[in-house]
């Protein structure tokens, strides 16, 4: 999307006449990609069904907050982000179990999991993210999987372009070393 279009988009979305079409056209426009970037960091399709709901509930209330220092989508990243891992945090407090048990749960979820039709490798790569570190794991998905730029990760994740390299790069590394180990 365009500056101009996000432009004519966002004064839509704070105008009371026009507000419920321009935001079904928002959630048309990056239902997709936020589904997915919330999807590689919760791993579970229900989870992230929930999380990218919530993201959604939270733009449309705050959108009136939003600024324009960044884009839109970058703004609405970093939503989603934060949602998805608040999402896990409670994950992990319900549970109440070590991250190793909450590790453990996430793969044995995501190969149950009836949306997650992929081929092996896919498989095997799905459950070695899961294993990764959250940080790690949402940089590696941001950087591979949806082709974002190191400068426009660090936007959404209010972190260095230094910090997202070494954590894209550590990914890497634990990948490939689970990869050529087979330890997962």
């Amino acid at each position: 999307m365009s500056q101009i279009d996000e432009a004519i988009l966002l004064r839509a979305l704070c105008d009371a006449n026009t507000r419920e079409r321009a935001f079904k056209m928002l959630i048309n426009t990056y239902h997709e990609r936020l589904y997915w970037h919330i999807r590689g960091i919760v791993l579970i399709h229900e989870d992230a069904d929930d999380v990218l709901q919530n993201t959604f509930i939270k733009i449309f209330r705050h959108i009136h907050t939003f600024k324009g220092q960044s884009k839109l989508y970058t703004w609405m990243y970093r939503i989603a982000t934060n949602e998805a891992l608040s999402h896990l945090n409670q994950s992990k407090k319900i549970m109440g179990k070590s991250l190793d048990d909450l590790e453990s749960n996430l793969s044995q979820r995501l190969k149950a999991d009836p949306y997650f039709d992929a081929a092996r490798a896919e498989d095997k790569l799905g459950e070695i993210l899961s294993r990764l570190p959250d940080q790690q794991r949402i940089i590696f998905s941001m950087k591979y999987f949806q082709d974002m730029k190191l400068k426009e990760i660090a936007e959404v994740l209010n972190l260095s372009v230094g910090g997202i390299k070494s954590s894209y790069h550590l990914a890497q590394k634990k990948i490939k070393s689970m990869l050529q180990h087979q330890t997962f």
